[in-house]
């Protein structure tokens, strides 16, 4: 992930840090759903459902709905993902966001896209209902589908853009090499190199 510090004019801070209580409350509100379930009950609602239920608060609400909607229902993406990933024993079980500590949101899609690079030294992203946000260019953009903006305890702004990085190719020689797995020895090779990695679990 590349990440570049951001740099918001203070109406921008302003409405980022509104973006990022937004993207929260509605990641809070999935996981309280999502945390009532019994055995006893039926299933809790999942994406499609819940992203009923945020058009609904939308049209009753002015704080939400003067958010950006895209924010509000990538949270809900992120938040079905967590669940699933949860389910599916690779990831722990999604906790609650706090504000100060879980500042953040992230965009996804067409609008990741959205980079105008302004000079030698500075490009700007334009965020759902923030606008044009300057970025200081530390490196080359990637070709990313995705980013996220944060902001630390500290008060400063990251734009990260999540993308895939260039294989690094092996230094193959075409030799083959059998793999013995021991107890005292982590791996022996047929070439007759020991390998030790402390630590492997049974299912490793």
């Amino acid at each position: 992930m590349s990440r570049y510090r951001l740099y918001p004019t203070p109406a921008q801070e302003a409405a980022l840090l509104a973006q990022c209580r937004h993207a929260r409350d509605v990641w809070n509100l999935a996981l309280e759903q999502w945390s009532m379930w019994t055995p006893d009950k039926r299933p809790t609602p999942g994406y499609v459902e819940q992203a009923r239920q945020l058009t609904e608060a939308r049209a009753a609400f002015g704080w939400l709905r003067a958010g950006s909607q895209t924010v509000q229902q990538q949270a809900l993406r992120d938040f079905d993902q967590a669940v699933k990933n949860f389910y599916a024993g690779t990831h722990r079980r999604p906790t609650w966001r706090e504000a100060g500590v879980h500042e953040g949101f992230r965009i996804v899609g067409g609008q990741a896209s959205r980079i105008v690079k302004l000079n030698r030294k500075w490009a700007a992203v334009n965020v759902p209902k923030v606008g044009s946000v300057r970025f200081r260019l530390s490196r080359a953009i990637p070709d990313a589908k995705s980013y996220r903006i944060t902001r630390d305890r500290m008060g400063r702004w990251y734009l990260a853009f999540a993308a895939i990085p260039e294989p690094i190719p092996a230094p193959g020689t075409g030799e083959v090499v059998g793999v013995d797995r021991g107890v005292t020895v982590s791996a022996a090779l047929s070439n007759g190199e020991l390998l030790t990695c402390p630590g492997l679990s049974d299912r490793e």
